[in-house]
């Protein structure tokens, strides 16, 4: 069990993932044993790096089969051991269709048609949409039942195959860059403004849980953001924080942000 002071670094929701984590590690450094994780989040694989930092014995491998992967997957083993060649268990599910709608879904109704499966997001790492279909990073060992099951995306009827990694159609988020002007760097005041929404429609789902700021829950609405930050919220989308360009004659404060599209 992880030691009492080490929670203290961390939100009480990440709990369950520390004691997973520590356990990895406990394990490669006391028992030699290797562990091949699914799909995390940036969050998690800092908790996991964290914690692995703490042990010279151990040593953890991150891949999400993309040079730009935000969710990878991770090898945690004895720092003796070559994780170079080592398979990361990861495939490319590509899905398309003969329906020429298919070029108006988004990222959220391939998630949600996969999910919908039963599948847990864990076993899901980046989605690539284009006008074609869909590119989903998925561990390999969901490939079978999802061309067995997978069906349709949003009520588009859709064909899903497995390919290799070499074959994966790489598409890099597009950012769309706005310039706001805020009286603070107050995540309900920053966040109010970038969806367009009024501070008391924003602050609800931050103190319900539904706001994530760089992948860590956030439940204080008067939480700081600052440059370089990644918010997203649950039924809203999310936003990062590109750059605080200063504070004009009147206090307020300049802030480029970049919400995804």
């Amino acid at each position: 069990m992880v030691q009492r002071e080490i929670y203290e670094h961390f939100h009480p929701d990440e709990k369950s993932f520390v004691d997973r984590a520590s356990e990895w590690v406990e394990r490669a450094a006391d028992r030699h044993e290797t562990k091949r994780t699914d799909f995390l989040d940036p969050r998690q694989a800092h908790i996991l790096f964290t914690l692995a930092n703490r042990n010279p014995d151990v040593q953890v491998r991150l891949d999400g089969g993309s040079e730009q992967a935000e969710r990878k997957k991770a090898i945690v083993a004895p720092d003796y051991k070559t994780l170079e060649d080592e398979d990361m268990g990861i495939v490319v599910l590509d899905i398309s269709s003969d329906d020429r709608r298919i070029s108006e879904l988004d990222h959220g109704d391939y998630l949600g048609a996969l999910l919908g499966l039963g599948i847990k997001r864990d076993k899901i790492g980046d989605l690539h949409v284009s006008e074609e279909g869909c590119h989903a990073l998925i561990a390999q060992e969901i490939g079978d039942f999802l061309i067995g099951h997978m069906k349709q995306a949003h009520r588009i009827d859709v064909i899903v195959s497995i390919r290799p990694l070499t074959a994966l159609r790489e598409v890099i988020s597009k950012l769309e860059e706005q310039v706001i002007s805020v009286a603070s760097m107050r995540l309900d005041g920053v966040a109010s403004d970038v969806f367009r929404l009024s501070r008391t429609k924003i602050v609800a789902p931050i103190k319900a849980g539904r706001c994530r700021v760089s992948w860590k829950p956030v439940e204080d609405p008067s939480h700081p953001l600052k440059a370089g930050d990644v918010v997203s919220m649950k039924g809203f989308g999310r936003f990062k924080v590109l750059d605080v360009e200063g504070v004009s004659k009147s206090g307020r404060i300049r802030v480029r942000i970049g919400k995804f599209v």
